[in-house]
């Protein structure tokens, strides 16, 4: 499959922050400040902290109030939004073309400038311990938080990325500033723009807005996660299904799923379950992989020796040529369509070049899944899917009543 991927401009200012651009068709700009800070660089006594300077970083500059920052680029119909992960923590706005510099210089003032007001912080703390709690009261969404919790153990990446209503109203405005000034330096963030502006125009007004932002480098490593043995956890719900991921740990960088796999095989011809996934989250280092399903209390043994039966058959049978052709353009077009959102295509680029230091073209990745072969995918499984490393979290319900 040939796939041309539009080129990137790239450029690095003075004080070490570099800039990565996209220069699109259309009116629309989408613009990012990605910080290689996120939940795994907290301390223990810091679990939620990343997540809770994203929410705070909207509550007050040194030049705007809360008010008038929700409302600069909403007044011209634009979006301005924020997000944390275990690896970094996005700013990003999106406007038409002429309200660029506008977008722009919002951002900078988010991210350097916030004041982190001791009265806006009190309120946000009950925000985010609602979020914290809605997500508990969530089987389907809590039970990712376990699984993480279980297969990272004691490290940063077992910690929820919201953090505990405890950790979260132990929070200081000092710890909001010493986060932000270990984490939040310009070897760390990447400017990534998506537009019909040109380079050179973009470097500009990034060049003006950082005119009194110096070079800061940060020394710190991540710690590594270690190795890990397979557990096993069961919790009881008042729900009346059970809940189950089954997994383990996997390769860091990207790489496919087997849904339509499992959703033929014990979906479809059992009718077993109706929520029936697989995932896999890589992070720079490490990854992990899982099935997750839900079902009737009676029913999840039986739905897990299928599972068990299905990474059998990839551990012992290699793919044939025409499954294997099927699976690489499934996955190539999945990556293809990816693409085809420009904020989305700069982004994925810029964390690339913020955790790896380089960006593999698209072409380049297209012919890679293209090399593959059914023994690679065969090893790569028995490595992966060994029964014996794999963990496993229930929560079991108390069935229908």
């Amino acid at each position: 499959m040939k796939i041309v991927q539009e080129r990137f401009h790239r450029a690095s200012l003075p004080n070490g922050l570099r800039i990565l651009h996209q220069q699109t068709r259309g009116p629309i700009c989408h613009l990012a400040i990605i910080i290689r800070a996120g939940s795994r660089d907290e301390q223990e006594r810091e679990q939620g902290l990343a997540h809770f300077v994203e929410h705070c970083l909207f509550k007050g500059t040194a030049h705007r109030k809360t008010y008038h920052i929700l409302s600069r680029l909403d007044d011209i119909g634009g979006e301005l939004n924020a997000f944390t992960g275990k690896e970094d923590t996005t700013l990003y706005a999106t406007v038409l073309d002429p309200y660029f510099r506008r977008a722009a210089e919002l951002l900078v003032d988010i991210a350097f400038h916030s004041t982190f007001p001791e009265r806006e912080i009190g309120k946000e703390k009950e925000v985010v311990v609602d979020e914290i709690q809605a997500y508990a009261d969530s089987p389907s969404d809590h039970i990712f938080d376990l699984f993480d919790e279980l297969i990272f153990s004691d490290h940063p990446l077992g910690r929820n990325i919201l953090g505990t209503p405890k950790s979260v109203r132990s929070f200081s405005r000092n710890h909001l500033l010493e986060f932000t000034a270990r984490l939040y330096r310009t070897d760390r963030i990447v400017l990534a723009t998506a537009g019909p502006l040109s380079g050179e125009k973009v470097e500009r007004v990034w060049s003006t807005l950082f005119d009194d932002i110096l070079p800061e480098r940060s020394t710190l490593e991540r710690k590594g996660a270690g190795a890990h043995k397979a557990v096993h956890a069961q919790k009881e719900t008042a729900q009346s299904q059970t809940h189950c991921i089954l997994g383990n740990r996997a390769f860091g960088g990207d790489g496919p799923t087997m849904n339509n796999r499992l959703n033929l095989r014990i979906r479809e011809r059992f009718g077993l379950t109706y929520h029936l996934e697989s995932f896999y989250t890589p992070y720079t280092d490490v990854g992990c992989w899982g099935v997750y399903f839900s079902t009737e209390p009676g029913h999840s043994e039986r739905v897990v020796r299928l599972v068990h039966k299905e990474l059998k058959e990839l551990r012992e049978r290699a793919l044939g040529t025409l499954q294997l052709s099927r699976a690489k353009k499934q996955v190539q077009g999945q990556i293809a369509l990816a693409q085809e959102n420009a904020g989305s295509s700069v982004g994925s680029a810029a964390r690339s070049l913020l955790h790896r230091g380089s960006i593999e073209p698209l072409e380049q990745i297209m012919e890679r899944i293209d090399r593959i072969s059914a023994t690679e995918l065969l090893e790569v499984a028995n490595q992966v899917f060994e029964p014996t490393a794999l963990s496993s979290i229930y929560l079991r319900g108390q069935g229908s009543t």
